[in-house]
């Protein structure tokens, strides 16, 4: 915006104070949407911790409700008789989430600002085969062949980290992120001796935590609710990840669930098997740890997404 542009608005602003305000009326209007919104998010999370609570008796007489006749913690004592095989496949989880997160991040972070150097000589090129992966992949069976028989990470841990270790997408809005930052700024790093590495580390690195914050929450979430590389690659069940113990679980359930032929014997299979509550105590075994790690990267959340929104 030039400078007198910029003055002339200061002074229609100074003039006016209600210029380009929100009417009350308005206001009323939005607040109520918003509300209906955040309804729309929150009402269904609590659904899922109530009916988590519920006996399976009183979910099979009447349905899910937010007012249930009866409250059990059958559901999460099922999972939790399980013992050290719970805890270690949490473990195994948040090792994978963290450990994942953090190189997924790196090697993201160190191709976008190479991408983002329009003087790099092979920028084009690389910038087309990484856009050609948005578009294209080998598909399931050639990547399990690769994965397997060429890279030899069957039943290992790192088969749940390499596979979902870099994002094409994640690359673009970082390099847009990287490209908002003056180029002065790099110039000066570089007269006062800077190498490439070190001007990324400590110049371009920390002017970009807000799309770094955004896209380390968006990998944490795909690596922690992940559980299909685990039943595609792990064959020891020690070696499980949450998710993919809790889907066995699951299916165990089911299959306990389906057995039952008539409403007699499905009252004696809930006592020792409790389907639809233990889906949803699944549901908020899962969820709550990414919940408390959300208000962390709040802050950064809607400025990473807002400018890595912008293609460049």
């Amino acid at each position: 915006m030039s400078a007198g542009k910029k003055k002339k608005k200061e002074e229609i602003l100074e003039s006016n104070p209600d210029f380009n305000r929100i009417s009350g009326k308005s206001n009323v209007i939005w607040n109520i949407l918003l509300t209906v919104m955040a309804l729309s998010c929150v009402l269904p999370l609590l659904l899922v911790v109530i009916v988590s609570f519920s006996s399976e008796n009183s979910i099979y007489q009447n349905g899910y409700s937010f007012f249930p006749s009866e409250l059990s913690l059958e559901a999460y004592r099922y999972f939790f008789r399980l013992g050290d095989q719970i805890v270690r496949s949490y473990g195994v989880t948040i090792f994978v989430t963290v450990f994942g997160t953090l190189f997924s991040v790196f090697i993201t972070c160190l191709f976008a600002y190479v991408l983002s150097r329009s003087d790099y000589r092979y920028n084009k090129i690389l910038t087309y085969m990484m856009l050609f992966t948005m578009l294209f992949n080998g598909g399931m069976v050639p990547s399990y062949i690769v994965n397997t028989q060429f890279l030899h990470l069957g039943n290992s841990i790192w088969s749940l980290i390499l596979p979902m270790s870099f994002n094409a997408f994640y690359v673009v809005v970082l390099r847009t992120f990287y490209k908002s930052i003056p180029m002065e700024i790099i110039e000066a790093a570089r007269i006062d001796g800077s190498g490439e590495f070190n001007t990324f580390l400590k110049v371009v690195f920390p002017l970009s935590k807000p799309g770094i914050a955004t896209i380390s929450l968006f990998t944490m979430i795909a690596y922690w609710n992940d559980w299909f590389l685990g039943m595609l690659y792990i064959m020891d069940q020690k070696k499980y990840p949450i998710q993919t113990l809790l889907w066995s679980v699951q299916n165990s359930l089911e299959s306990v669930k389906q057995s039952a032929s008539n409403a007699l014997e499905y009252a004696e299979v809930a006592k020792s098997a409790p389907t639809d509550s233990g889906r949803m105590a699944l549901t908020v075994l899962v969820v709550i740890p990414i919940l408390l790690a959300y208000p962390f990267f709040q802050k950064y959340f809607v400025k990473g997404l807002t400018v890595g929104g912008v293609k460049g």
